[in-house]
């Protein structure tokens, strides 16, 4: 039970992670047609700088709880993988009640304020003279703080789950680290190489 819902929790933030990464495509386009038509054609657009940092924001605010549902945000790794599964439960779940949601919930609090005054007089860049909203970047604070408080309550239960099996129970796969590639093709290389012998 605990772990179909972390899991359908890891599933959400999955689907806005992968939502947003199309951000990316878009950014990569309109940098490019700018790029053209600034130094080719000697027409720049007035809405690219504002596109770009809009693009990269909504993929920042919004890929974070994708992130730490993949055990993707940097750690002292150096330290942490040498330990027993339980060791790094209990690390891990006292970082959290101390560090994590303070500070998550610190950035829904004021991320709600700072969007919904921008929402509320429609707020436009003052970077350019296309006008380009802005208000929907800025709504995306707490709507993203909110997705990894909620990833957040997740990894405390996954916490959990480890101190009473000691093991981490499953994440969802859809990407790997090169690191874990290449740690794996390893293993499997001097597996085979003692099944020779």
């Amino acid at each position: 039970m605990i772990d179909r819902f972390i899991l359908s929790i890891d599933q959400l933030n999955k689907t806005v992670g992968h939502a947003f990464a199309w951000c990316i495509v878009i950014l990569t386009l309109g940098t490019c047609y700018e790029v053209f038509v600034r130094y080719l054609l000697n027409a720049p657009t007035s809405w690219a700088f504002d596109m770009s940092y809009l693009m990269y924001g909504a993929v920042f605010f919004m890929a974070g709880a994708y992130t730490l549902s993949r055990g993707g945000h940097v750690r002292a790794d150096m330290f942490y993988r040498l330990w027993p599964p339980r060791v790094q439960a209990t690390v891990e779940l006292v970082l959290y009640v101390l560090f994590f949601f303070p500070g998550v919930t610190a950035l829904v609090i004021s991320g709600w304020g700072y969007g919904t005054s921008s929402l509320r007089i429609l707020e436009v860049s003052v970077n350019s003279p296309a006008g380009v909203p802005i208000w929907p970047l800025k709504m995306m604070i707490p709507i993203g703080a909110s997705l990894l408080t909620l990833q957040g309550i997740a990894e405390v239960l996954r916490c959990v789950q480890c101190l009473r099996r000691g093991q981490w129970p499953p994440r969802l796969h859809d990407v790997e680290e090169l690191e874990n590639q290449i740690l794996n093709q390893v293993q499997q290389s001097r597996g085979s190489a003692e099944a020779v012998r």
